[in-house]
């Protein structure tokens, strides 16, 4: 299958990667703080913020891996839209107001609050540069199996090249603008590719009279599984072990959003409490609205594409959403879509790498190494420098999973962010008996043991689509453990901490308040 004109694709792409970096630049102008950098002098309202949450989560996943995975299981795909949604629930009722009122820059801030500082720090840093390597290794797969669509790369080589120009420009976003520029890079980004999958549903129901049966009845009658694509567990099967690795890949989408370290920063880029819950309400919407796109956009691309057409493209499932496009509207629209895909996975992976910046500089070098004491710009110049290491590594993991379908390593970020993150950070919350070894068994617990059960998974070795493939030492039958890693990393936190005595009252009451009521957040907000 042929694809327009490489070259006019190349150009809208461009054009978007030049305004953005232009906005990137004005904006750094502004930057004058530690604060600026890492959480933009808290200069943008709950709407603003809201559009930009929306963007930081609206990834290569959501918008290539899903529409692909509607394309080829149906309503197994939409496992990912449905738990990626309801995952907001969570983050909206139990996290964000509370999250907002008691940390400063970090989700490490609020974990050591009453805690031993330095182990608590070193842990949540741990567990945020764990999260963002998986969540990095979706953005730059998904980049891959676009440009390679884009201009016609077919081999390695090529994809890789463009992953490291991804990697690059990724890497240009976070020196030169911090979270100010980083922000209205996702603000952008969100608005047009809300608009762009907007129009294109709307452009599909016309051409079905408005009549979604008519459409659902197209992609079954040109699908190979004909009805079955409308029901549960085709892709899955049937067996206990399939089943199982439904309901671990659901524990994995619900909890995880609420333990995401670069959604849980968005939170500090607004003034007040009330702009944090605004926000998260502003994301649910633009968000919703969204993933009922998919559904569309996917049972489209299974007729109007071929099932057995995506299967050959380049990336496979994840060229399916730019495939529609080019047979919906032909080279102009296959180019708009592919550059806002594009735009997506720059936006995405910038706010990826300012967070996990952000919390080996803040965390690991001010809290940990200089003891709370170092110079605001002596840190920012390692949260810099920390961002070029990251971009380099990431570039290397998307090689290596350049063939993996980006909704599904996504999956796997959020395991381990529901596996070590969200256990510990509902326990410093709401439990007045948690302490620094609950704190330090449930991150390191979940964490460890979400990536042991990956390693031994057929996610890594022992199949065809494995990261691996010449090598088998599967014996993990599930490819997601949440199953198991996010009950242990609760239980872990329930055990350490009752078999240790540490009380810290006095923080404890005053990190209820703060959560609760939002008094004292704003002094230890404007102190660094």
């Amino acid at each position: 299958m042929e694809f327009g004109n490489p070259i006019l694709n190349i150009a809208i792409f461009l054009a978007f990667v030049v305004v953005t970096l232009v906005v990137v630049v004005r904006v750094s102008r502004t930057n004058t703080s530690a604060g600026d950098f890492y959480h933009g002098g808290r200069a943008f309202s709950g709407r603003q913020n809201g559009i930009a949450i929306a963007g930081d989560y609206l990834s290569a996943a959501s918008f290539l891996g899903i529409v692909g995975a509607v394309a080829l299981y149906g309503y197994d795909g939409l496992l990912y839209s449905v738990g990626f949604l309801v995952a907001w629930l969570v983050a909206l009722l139990l996290v964000a107001e509370p999250l907002r009122n008691t940390g400063k820059y970090t989700m490490a801030d609020v974990l050591s609050f009453r805690m031993r500082q330095r182990p608590v720090r070193t842990a949540a840093a741990t567990s945020t540069l764990a999260v963002t390597f998986f969540y990095l290794l979706a953005q730059m797969a998904g980049a891959g199996a676009l440009v390679s669509l884009l201009i016609g790369i077919e081999g390695r080589v090529g994809q890789s090249l463009v992953i490291a120009v991804v990697g690059v420009v990724m890497i240009a976003y976070v020196l030169i603008g911090g979270m100010k520029g980083t922000t209205w890079v996702q603000i952008i980004k969100a608005v047009l590719l809300i608009t762009a999958v907007g129009v294109s549903t709307v452009w599909i129901l016309a051409l079905n009279g408005f009549n979604l049966s008519a459409m659902l009845g197209q992609a079954v009658d040109a699908h190979p599984e004909g009805s079955a694509i409308l029901e549960p567990m085709l892709q899955y099967g049937t067996s206990g072990a399939s089943k199982l690795g439904f309901v671990s890949l659901a524990i994995a989408l619900v909890f995880g959003a609420a333990g995401l370290p670069h959604v849980l920063m968005r939170f500090y880029t607004v003034p007040t409490a009330k702009d944090a819950r605004r926000s998260v309400v502003w994301a649910i919407a633009l968000i919703g609205f969204f993933y009922l796109c998919t559904l569309v956009l996917g049972f489209a691309a299974a007729y109007m594409v071929g099932v057995d057409v995506i299967g050959t493209l380049p990336g496979g499932s994840n060229s399916a959403a730019p495939a529609l496009a080019y047979a919906l509207g032909g080279t102009v629209l296959m180019g708009i879509i592919s550059a806002v895909a594009f735009a997506t996975i720059l936006a995405v992976v910038a706010g990826l790498t300012i967070t996990a910046s952000a919390s080996f500089a803040h965390d690991i070098y001010n809290g940990v190494i200089k003891n709370g004491t170092a110079d605001p710009k002596k840190e920012i110049t390692v949260a810099r420098r920390t961002a070029v290491v990251i971009g380099a590594v990431s570039i290397v993991g998307g090689i290596l999973a350049a063939e993996q379908n980006v909704a599904f390593l996504v999956s796997l970020a959020f395991a381990i962010a529901a596996s070590a993150n969200l256990p510990s950070i509902l326990y410093s919350l709401y439990w007045k008996r948690f302490n620094t070894r609950g704190s330090l068994w449930s991150i390191y617990g979940g964490l460890f043991s979400a990536l042991f059960l990956i390693t031994f998974s057929p996610v890594v070795t022992g199949s065809e689509t494995a990261m691996i493939p010449g090598l088998d030492i599967a014996w993990f039958p599930l490819t997601n453990p949440a199953i198991v890693s996010v009950p242990l990393g609760f239980f872990l936190g329930w055990l350490g901490s009752v078999t240790s005595s540490e009380r810290n009252d006095l923080k404890q009451a005053e990190m209820e308040v703060r959560s609760m009521t939002g008094a004292g957040a704003e002094k230890a907000t404007v102190a660094h």
